[in-house]
């Protein structure tokens, strides 16, 4: 072994010297990057409309560059030095040069809520199946393979095997077009398991190199690598979301942070400049990039979710959005193109420079294909171990999706780089010597190469046998339709188009022969959704399809909103997720998008909590207005985009009976939406007309913008002049969207003098009120008062709505038992002294005001008018509560009219006799009567007292008094007839 090492070491000595006339620049590498552009374009340009992936086609590239330079034995000049620079770059940076980058396009462009559905199963990948994965291959690389390794150096390359790499899987999965559910699950757990696997390589590389771990030890180690790092990304994404939001309408700086986020909070993550040994440096290096592929992923996949950097990007500034995804699809572009032709000389230079390997064992080739198999099988077997459990959660896994799942595991730049670092540290360390360090780069580089040129040209071909690229039924009928429509489009434009006063008439023959799209367009001209026998399968796939077509069209519509102002970049992000959410649904139930918004519109159960006297009545009031706010922009959002994409749907698809079906849904789904903007119209108008005037106000601006824009391009304005107004509308939109106009809610003072109660008292009572008045704000589903309970005070409604129950209700069952704006609540039982007679429940949000017990009986003492005026409007609500068939759905603002115009109240001595009129209605405030003769019980305050007509006799019975207070409603101003009284 030592000759062997002897024979390694001399050519690299002689090609030292050989270099040393003349040293290379670091100009040199600026050479590699440019002819390494050109190239990747070249291919790219090459490759447009073929199967052929672009990295596959880059990696060949890479090869080709690696063996042409170490063929012509350094005869290239610049460009060989500048292939040697890059060639030789140190691993770790090649990580942090372009893995950040990457990492933040991949998870830029996943959906949040399919990373939510598919999050189980990605784990399930990323944890226990890189750890199936390591086993099988340190296994096989152990007993199968004639290396003699440990078990420790094995199961160090299976880890390194291990997890496919983020780089090479997304950069795949652009190109091929599999379904989004694949895509992310596949994406994903190579977002992931890249870390996972880099921690279990940790973990082996250390005890390679002479580390001992216990048990604690080795949970602590993965708790600081795995925690942290998730930890640190979520700090900074937020703080990036924030100082995002205090950025306005400066795309360079927008995009900039973004950029810069990305590689800090790989920096940040990777402290490998702490001073220590050269084995603590090692150490803390290595775990740099695992914290910092984990940190900058989970960064990433809590900041910039397509949906919430578009909804960012349209707030900030306009073209934003677009800007940003053009700039990062270019540095991803980059990146790819750079580190895939990189890792192809990487993988030509360890297999060129071989013979040592050769020399070692002859049969190195045939074991790097054995390896292959190895992987493949280790793949399968992980698959096949966790297939149940994939099928059940998240969208499922069919058995066609498994078979993509394991072809599409590719490995790339991070294997290869960590495979790089192994041999670095194998020139210097007694632990791996330098066999080792060769033959970890040369397996590596040959999985790479093998994984990529085998399974990544040939996954399109997998997806076609399988069927799995091929439009549904549903799918092509509809794509059919769609080109008849253009053609008739197209007719209609040429029919404005065709005559010119100028250049005269065209010629349509020639016209059609460039519109090679609409060649194929021939036949009759077939509805999607017609069909000549009953097909209930095809029936149930074009429903479904249709609703995928309407939510999406809501979901345009939304953007839209977005776009126009109309609707804030959170209720934006909730309002999209309730549509991914239904699509997930369509296929098994009708269109469900409101479902997921009722949580965000009424209030929440934690909403309780703020009912509390530790929180202070400001912070609830705030809380309930932008509760209402929110709730407001929701509906109106929801039902105009649901208005928009039925009058699409109608206007492309025409009349259909399933079409027919969804919008029915549609008009169903927007009911509750309808309800809610209605109520709030009653009980909280100001809320609508803030949201109202906050869209108003942005859709001006934005409509001055256009116009100075449009007057600048029509040559009206001068560039100079053009950004003068556009700067001074811009500073007023800044305004609008920092410090939005605000709900002004109406002065307590001014809430009850206009209050029916309080509003008519004499002024000394109603000051001494206005005093001890408590303004309160109380939130859906609170309590005011439960049956049973006695009296602290009255509850006086300013707006809102509340509701009563009591036990001793009829059975039968009340359409409207609610109290609204001008109602007194417990008036009466405080009057009376009693327990209260049934529970008063908010509806809604409630604007009241708590007067107690003490002062309403000392208003009483005042002034006896006052008492008597008390007395009547505690018959206001005692009536709704004890006749409520008769009183639930008047007003009451008519309820008070009426009492006013046809009531008297009379107070009874005891032993005095009385009959209730025919046509009326008594109400027993206080005492207690019977009726003359009658044997039973007492009636005993309150009660109803009806006119009890015999028909044998001439006159009604008499009561007799033995102490009453008698209020009683004339009956004939609802129109109650001598019957329905005597029923009642």
């Amino acid at each position: 072994m030592a000759s062997i090492l002897a024979v390694e070491k001399l050519p690299v000595k002689l090609r030292i010297l050989e270099e040393n006339p003349s040293p290379s620049s670091p100009t040199d590498a600026v050479i590699f990057f440019g002819i390494s552009l050109v190239l990747g374009i070249a291919s790219r340009h090459a490759l447009r409309g073929t199967r052929v992936p672009y990295t596959v086609a880059l990696l060949v590239v890479g090869i080709g560059l690696g063996a042409l330079e170490y063929g012509t034995d350094r005869g290239l000049g610049k460009i060989g030095k500048g292939i040697r620079i890059w060639a030789n770059i140190n691993p770790d940076l090649l990580l942090a040069v372009f893995l950040p980058a990457l990492l933040f396009e991949s998870s830029f462009l996943m959906e949040v809520h399919q990373i939510k559905r598919c999050v189980i199963q990605m784990l399930l990948l990323a944890g226990p199946g890189v750890l199936i994965s390591t086993f099988c291959v340190g296994s096989a690389l152990k007993l199968a393979f004639p290396y003699n390794w440990s078990w420790k150096t094995s199961l160090l390359l299976g880890g390194l095997l291990s997890a496919t790499d983020p780089v090479a899987v997304v950069a795949l999965l652009k190109e091929l077009g599999a379904s989004k559910k694949l895509n992310t699950i596949i994406e994903g757990e190579s977002l992931m398991n890249d870390g996972t696997a880099i921690v279990v390589y940790q973990l082996f590389y250390r005890m390679v190199l002479g580390w001992r771990f216990k048990w604690g030890a080795v949970f602590k180690f993965l708790s600081q690598v795995s925690l942290g790092a998730v930890g640190m990304g979520v700090a900074f994404g937020i703080a990036s979301v924030l100082w995002l939001r205090c950025i306005f309408n400066d795309t360079v700086i927008e995009i900039t942070l973004t950029l810069a986020v990305s590689y800090i909070a790989y920096f940040v993550l990777m402290p490998n400049s702490l001073p220590g040994t050269r084995r603590s440096r090692c150490f803390w290096r290595f775990d740099g990039h695992d914290s910092g592929d984990v940190g900058s992923t989970l960064l990433w996949l809590e900041l910039p979710s397509r949906v919430k950097v578009k909804k960012a990007c349209i707030i900030f500034g306009l073209g934003f959005y677009d800007l940003l995804i053009c700039f990062r699809e270019m540095v991803a572009y980059i990146a790819n193109t750079l580190i895939f032709i990189l890792s192809g000389v990487v993988i030509a230079e360890s297999f060129l420079g071989s013979d040592g390997i050769d020399k070692t064992n002859e049969l190195s080739w045939g074991y790097l294909f054995l390896l292959y198999v190895v992987v493949q099988v280790s793949r399968v077997v992980v698959v096949g171990i966790l297939f149940p459990f994939l099928q059940y959660f998240g969208y499922g896994l069919d058995w066609k999706e498994a078979i993509i799942l394991v072809w599409a595991g590719l490995r790339g730049a991070v294997a290869l780089s960590l495979s790089l670092s192994v041999k670095r540290t194998s020139v210097q360390s007694t632990f791996i010597n330098s066999d080792t360090g060769n033959l970890f780069v040369f397996l590596t580089g040959g999985i790479v190469f093998l994984t990529l040129i085998v399974n990544g040209s040939t996954t399109q071909f997998v997806l076609s046998v399988l069927n799995m690229d091929k439009l549904s039924a549903a799918k092509k009928r509809i794509l059919n339709y769609t080109k008849y429509e253009m053609l008739n489009k197209a007719l209609e434009a040429f029919r404005d188009l065709a005559d010119d006063e100028e250049l005269g008439p065209a010629d349509w023959a020639t016209v059609k022969k460039y519109i090679g799209c609409l060649n194929d367009v021939d036949g009759e001209h077939i509805h999607p959704h017609s069909s000549s026998g009953r097909d209930d399968n095809l029936d149930h796939m074009n429903l479904k399809d249709i609703r995928v077509r309407f939510l999406n069209g809501v979901q345009a519509a939304y953007w839209v909103m977005l776009d126009e102002g109309r609707i804030t970049q959170t209720i934006a992000s909730l309002l999209m997720l309730s549509v991914d959410e239904a699509i997930d649904r369509v296929a098994c139930e009708a269109l469900c998008d409101w479902k997921g918004l009722k949580s965000y519109v009424n209030m929440p159960n934690y909403s309780k909590f703020l009912q509390s006297s530790m929180i202070p009545q400001k912070l609830v009031t705030l809380f309930a207005v932008e509760r209402l706010e929110s709730g407001c922009y929701i509906c109106a959002a929801f039902l105009r985009a649901h208005r928009t994409a039925r009058q699409q749907l109608h206007d492309f698809i025409g009349d259909s009976e399933i079409a027919a079906i969804v919008i029915r849904e549609s008009e169903e789904e927007g009911e509750e939406a309808k309800k809610f903007l209605e109520d709030i119209r009653v009980t909280f108008p100001e809320v609508l007309r803030v949201v109202k005037t906050r869209q108003v106000t942005y859709s001006v601006l934005t409509h001055l913008i256009d116009y100075v824009h449009n007057l600048e391009k029509i040559g009206l304005l001068e560039e100079k002049e053009m950004s003068h107004l556009h700067d001074a509308v811009q500073t007023d939109l800044k305004k609008v969207l920092r410090n939005p106009p605000s709900v002004k809610l109406p002065k307590l003072r001014d809430l009850i003098t206009s209050n029916p109660l309080l509003g008519v008292l004499p002024s000394t009572v109603c000051e001494t009120l206005v005093g001890s008045t408590k303004e309160i704000i109380k939130l859906s589903g609170s309590n005011l008062y439960k049956e049973g309970s006695q009296p602290g005070g009255i509850w006086v409604i300013s707006s809102g709505v509340v509701k009563w129950s009591s036990k001793n209700t009829c059975n039968k069952p009340l359409l409207h038992p609610t109290f609204t704006h001008g109602s007194t609540l417990g008036l009466y039982e405080v009057l009376a002294q009693k327990p209260y007679i049934c529970d008063i429940i908010t509806d809604s949000v409630v604007r009241c005001f708590f007067i107690e017990t003490e002062k309403i009986l000392s208003a009483l003492r005042s002034d006896p008018a006052v008492e008597d005026f008390f007395w009547r409007e505690s018959v206001l609500g005692l009536a709704k509560l004890m006749l409520p068939q008769m009183f639930e759905q008047m007003a009451m603002s008519d309820l008070r009219a009426l009492m006013a115009e046809r009531s008297m109240m009379n107070i009874y001595i005891r032993g005095e006799s009385f009959e209730v009129p025919h046509n009326s209605i008594g109400l027993l405030l206080e005492g207690f009567i019977k009726m003359q003769g009658w044997q039973g019980d007492l009636l005993t305050a309150p009660a109803v007292i009806f006119p009890c007509v015999d028909q044998n006799a001439r006159r009604s019975e008499r009561l007799e008094v033995l102490e009453c207070h008698l209020s009683v409603v004339h009956a004939e101003i609802l129109n109650v007839g001598d019957a329905d009284v005597k029923y009642l």
